[in-house]
């Protein structure tokens, strides 16, 4: 690639640099997943709680290859709550913590059951009263399955790609929500997150950022930038 290309515009000073350099961001986030959407397969509300449920520390293409087999043999929310939890858990598995994730799923589907008519409440308080609903699930929930806005989901790649770009400067997943929050026109909040989870994967990727090809890299003063 041409030295030219590779040119890294100043870090902005003011309010309105700044306003310029993130309409940039979100630009090539446009341009390069312009329709993404969350890539855990589902069908309703509860099979997307119980996918991102399932997601905690793995992937999703492993949460995908377990979620058909687990929803065929417990279609409904009132199957999960009568499940053996030892056949639960076995069913879940290969996701990794999987004893945790059983019970969390069946207290989902008990306490859905026994407050809210077995359906997934559409409220950010409801949802975190909800076994296995932290914060980042509830996001995830609300927004994809509702189109409801209720923060942004900070997941891994969330973090390490809105640190790189100095969208904040902090570690911990509340703050960096409320930073984006703060940052983010409201109506990007949802597609925002769907899409750097994407750019994490295929170009910012942890161990190897693929610089060349990012149309981020004139923004971007990340200090391991790699052409």
């Amino acid at each position: 690639m041409p030295t030219a290309e590779r040119s890294i515009r100043p870090k902005p000073k003011t309010a309105a640099e700044r306003r310029e350099r993130l309409g940039r961001i979100l630009a090539g986030l446009d341009q390069l997943y312009p329709n993404v959407t969350c890539a855990l397969h589902h069908d309703n509300a509860w099979q997307l709680l119980v996918a991102t449920i399932l997601s905690a520390q793995c992937t999703d293409e492993r949460v995908n290859k377990v979620t058909p087999g687990l929803f065929a043999k417990y279609p409904t929310v009132r199957d999960m709550a009568a499940a053996s939890i030892d056949e639960l858990a076995h069913e879940v598995r290969s996701t990794g913590f999987f004893n945790n994730k059983a019970k969390s799923i069946q207290g989902a589907a008990r306490r859905l059951l026994a407050e809210f008519d077995g359906e997934v409440p559409r409220d950010m308080d409801s949802l975190l009263t909800v076994p296995g609903a932290a914060r980042k699930t509830a996001n995830v929930v609300l927004g994809t399955a509702f189109g409801i806005a209720s923060g942004v989901v900070v997941d891994t790649h969330v973090q390490r790609i809105t640190n790189r770009l100095g969208l904040t400067k902090h570690q911990d997943p509340r703050k960096i929500e409320q930073d984006l929050m703060k940052l983010l026109p409201r109506d990007r909040w949802i597609q925002f997150s769907h899409q750097i989870i994407h750019f994490g994967r295929g170009i910012c990727a942890a161990r190897k950022p693929r610089c060349a090809q990012c149309p981020l890299h004139e923004d971007c003063h990340a200090s391991d930038k790699q052409f």
